[in-house]
């Protein structure tokens, strides 16, 4: 098993693991060709050093994703957040440890980063997310807020 970089060629198997949940089948888009905005997407994320769009894979098949972002900010004396995004385990493989990887390893890259603090969010209507952040480490310490435009 891999954990690495998404690169571009990454984009059909990345979009497919955001749309393969309940919640993301309804946001996302997964036909081929690949809609066009994906790949604005990906090259955005990838033309900025504070994002890092990752992939998982195991025997040349991705089987995971998740998005880290650094963010600068003038609190804790001009710290540095990491937030998490858009992670994904393929249904599948789940329960083997793999996110449990793949988290060590955003956690170690905000370290290395000067992070001071690391958070996500995650859809209420994802209880198993929730108990497998909690199981990780994560504290339900705030209260999120979202308004969709």
């Amino acid at each position: 098993m891999n954990i690495r970089k998404a690169i571009e060629t990454d984009i059909p198997a990345i979009v497919s693991l955001l749309a393969s949940d309940a919640l993301g089948s309804e946001r996302e888009n997964y036909t081929l060709p690949i809609p066009e905005s994906y790949i604005k997407a990906f090259q955005n994320i990838t033309s900025n050093s504070n994002q890092y769009l990752i992939v998982v894979e195991d025997a040349d098949e991705i089987i995971g994703t998740a998005q880290l972002s650094l963010i600068p900010y003038m609190t804790y004396q001009g710290g540095i957040r990491a937030q998490i995004e858009a992670v994904r385990i393929k249904s599948d493989r789940r329960g083997s440890g793999i996110g449990e990887q793949l988290f060590k390893w955003m956690i170690s890259k905000a370290k290395d980063k000067g992070a001071h603090l690391i958070q996500l969010t995650t859809d209420k209507k994802r209880p198993e997310a929730l108990r497998f952040y909690e199981k990780i480490g994560f504290l339900a310490s705030h209260e999120g807020l979202k308004m969709h435009f």
